[in-house]
């Protein structure tokens, strides 16, 4: 069957267990980039096999904003609501792209911004004093290499060094982790040595791929969670794809004011 870049795909040896998009063919080699999840790959051709039901692809999107939705129950018949403001930065445009539909349709205020993954922590500070954002999301791509050495920590991790430095930059524009609170990593990203650099939420305490949107449920769900309450963690992680697996992080005050009358 003959392929071409943009064609939807699954892997016969992967029991078609991931759908990828096609982003490059190098003779019998296919490139590609997970559609649900934030994860590369390349194939032999001859292990592919199209995906031709691509509108099916949009129900997954539809499940997890209904999960977020499901959680929020606001009086709008006499209080109005002022959600937190998010920034998310991602280095994947495609992603970006997503995770900014999903939080139009949740009517979360959110600025979206692409940069490459080694980038992020030279430019982050100056989006925070520009954007003043309540929350930020610093994502992208990211793998585990469990040959890697043992001698760092973070040396087995394709961008993971790359967002504790981010972090770090946020945190020192801005200590406070209920001033500022940060969503950080991508798939299989060093949950640990995230948490540690300062971020509210992180993944990946499994070391497995994780959805495209989940740093955007964690986002639009602290934005739409009362300021200074403290959020239910476990039951704001159980709306990603795959939960605690996938998503860890500490109790985190709300950002979303209350007020009254409408």
């Amino acid at each position: 069957m003959p392929f071409k870049i943009g064609d939807f795909v699954t892997r016969s040896s992967h029991q078609h267990d991931t759908v990828f998009k096609i982003i490059d063919i190098d003779e019998d080699t296919a490139m590609l980039k997970g559609v649900n999840v934030r994860l590369y790959a390349d194939s032999d051709l001859e292990d592919l096999q199209k995906v031709e039901d691509v509108k099916s692809l949009d129900k997954e999107d539809r499940t997890l904003f209904d999960r977020v939705s499901e959680m929020i129950h606001l009086d709008r018949s006499e209080f109005f609501y002022l959600p937190g403001k998010i920034l998310h930065i991602d280095g994947d445009q495609d992603y970006l792209e997503r995770c900014m539909r999903f939080y139009k349709n949740i009517n979360v205020r959110a600025y979206g911004l692409r940069l490459k993954e080694e980038n992020i922590y030279k430019e982050i500070e100056n989006y925070l004093q520009e954007l003043t954002p309540d929350i930020v999301v610093i994502t992208g791509h990211d793998s585990y290499n469990k040959h890697a050495s043992d001698d760092d920590a973070l040396s087995g991790y394709r961008n993971s060094k790359n967002f504790v430095r981010a972090i770090t930059a946020a945190r020192k524009y801005e200590k406070s982790q209920d001033k500022l609170i940060i969503i950080a990593g991508a798939c299989q990203s060093a949950y640990e040595e995230l948490i540690k650099a300062g971020a509210n939420f992180a993944s990946s305490p499994k070391r497995i791929n994780i959805h495209a949107l989940d740093p955007a449920i964690i986002a639009s769900s602290v934005a739409l969670s009362e300021k200074n309450k403290s959020i239910d963690l476990m039951k704001i992680i159980d709306k990603t794809k795959y939960g605690s697996d996938g998503i860890g992080g500490i109790i985190t005050n709300g950002t979303m004011y209350v007020g009254y009358p409408r």
